[in-house]
């Protein structure tokens, strides 16, 4: 979880960057980087980075899946046989 006090740095990640890798090391939490007291940057590790891709990814294959599964529900589907026969024939693709 973001903590306000300690997370939302000026843009000065430049000026000392060691200090501010050990914290995202330290805490596991993203650094909220401001300009003019502007949010404008987040900067976390790539162990988190990676993590947040991962989930990004499962919400998007169950999202993917409750719509198919909502598909069958409501009869919005073909028979996969009818489905092939139709690509086939529009690329002619021979049997």
């Amino acid at each position: 979880m973001l903590d306000i006090a300690e997370d939302i740095q000026a843009m000065t990640f430049r000026r000392n960057p060691g200090r501010f890798m050990k914290h995202l090391r330290e805490t596991e939490r993203p650094i909220i980087l401001t300009i003019n007291g502007k949010a404008e940057a987040v900067v976390q590790d790539a162990r988190a980075y990676q993590d947040l891709l991962d989930l990004a990814a499962e919400a998007n294959a169950a999202e993917g899946i409750r719509q198919g599964l909502e598909d069958v529900k409501k009869g919005r589907t073909r028979p996969a046989r009818e489905v092939f026969d139709e690509i086939r024939a529009e690329h002619s693709i021979p049997r």
